[in-house]
């Protein structure tokens, strides 16, 4: 098992284009995401936070923490989803004077496209083997402090 490093005071070289390939990925990432939220007729913060309901129902305030904005801005995005048939409000059974998001079987089916037509998880990543895409998501998971899962 590696030993963990000591953060040095400065980045050497690899740490550097490391860091900047990152960058690279996350930047083509968000491009790919907001190409494929437009060809479903979405935004890309509806696209998140359809992609978001489509794992579970939430609470408007949850939602806002996970998307980082305002709960009043939630409400115009799901009111927009809401009117395309893509998303419902229900009460929440565990608190009722809770509403909770949801996404409605076309919104699952809508975020399903959309997740499939990011063609940057498909061409780059297939081009690696089984052990080589086990070796990133474990290199990204103890990077971002996750436990195997």
């Amino acid at each position: 098992m590696a030993t963990p490093r000591t953060t040095p005071s400065r980045p050497d070289g690899l740490t550097l284009e490391v860091v900047e390939l990152i960058g690279a990925v996350v930047a083509r990432y968000h491009e790919e995401y907001e190409e494929a939220a437009a060809e479903h007729a979405l935004t890309g913060a509806q696209a998140k936070l359809l992609s978001l309901l489509s794992l579970e129902p939430l609470p408007m305030r949850r939602l806002a923490q996970r998307l980082k904005c305002e709960p009043s801005n939630v409400t115009g995005i799901v009111d927009r989803l809401e009117a395309r048939g893509l998303v419902e409000r229900r009460p929440d059974p565990a608190d009722r004077r809770v509403k909770l998001a949801a996404a409605t079987e076309e919104g699952r089916r809508v975020a399903r496209g959309l997740q499939e037509s990011l063609r940057f998880a498909r061409a780059p990543l297939a081009g690696l083997s089984d052990p080589e895409r086990v070796a990133l998501r474990d290199a990204l998971r103890r990077m971002l402090g996750i436990e195997g899962g």
